[in-house]
């Protein structure tokens, strides 16, 4: 059974809910980078504070520090981790293949959440956060398009890529998971 998993897919792909499914029913460590920040924040660590005025001034949150806070939260468990929405482009992905190589915890398999554009905007549309308009959601297709595509290559020249169908029902989804990391 593997244990080392990354869920990768465009914004509305489905990967937080797959990852917070498998990480009830496998007691695996749901690692999600916006998760994590927002709890950095919440309690107050230097950390924290570092992320809060750094999304204060309207920025984006460094890749060392992402790592750092990724990093600190891979230490803390070896049961076995899911990343979501980390990494986000090759810098990220060599960093974090980094810091893994160094504490041991080789990633094992990428699931890659496919789903069609349109399909995704309907699906990211019906979510109805107040900053889903199509516009903002064609926006952030784009850039993840630009530097998240990438990575599907990337864990494919590494023989880590798994393609999952994000367009069918959760639990066919989260059983085609499970399947595929026996």
């Amino acid at each position: 059974m593997k244990k080392h998993l990354l869920f990768l897919g465009a914004p509305g792909a489905g990967k937080g809910t797959q990852a917070e499914l498998l990480s009830k029913t496998s007691s695996y460590l749901h690692l999600s980078t916006g998760e994590l920040l927002r709890q950095e924040i919440e309690m107050n660590t230097i950390l924290g504070r570092q992320v809060k005025d750094i999304i204060n001034r309207g920025e984006l949150v460094s890749d060392e520090l992402v790592l750092k806070i990724v990093k600190q939260n891979l230490d803390k468990d070896n049961k076995g981790w899911i990343l979501d929405g980390y990494p986000r482009n090759l810098s990220q992905a060599n960093s974090l293949n980094d810091v893994l190589t160094e504490i041991n915890q080789p990633l094992e398999v990428v699931f890659y959440l496919d789903i069609p554009e349109e399909v995704l905007i309907k699906r990211l549309l019906l979510r109805g956060r107040k900053d889903d308009t199509e516009e903002t959601i064609k926006t952030r297709v784009d850039i993840y398009k630009k530097t998240t595509e990438p990575l599907i290559q990337y864990f494919k020249d590494r023989s880590l890529l798994e393609y999952i169908d994000a367009n069918r029902d959760l639990k066919i989804i989260s059983s085609d998971i499970k399947q595929k990391m026996a």
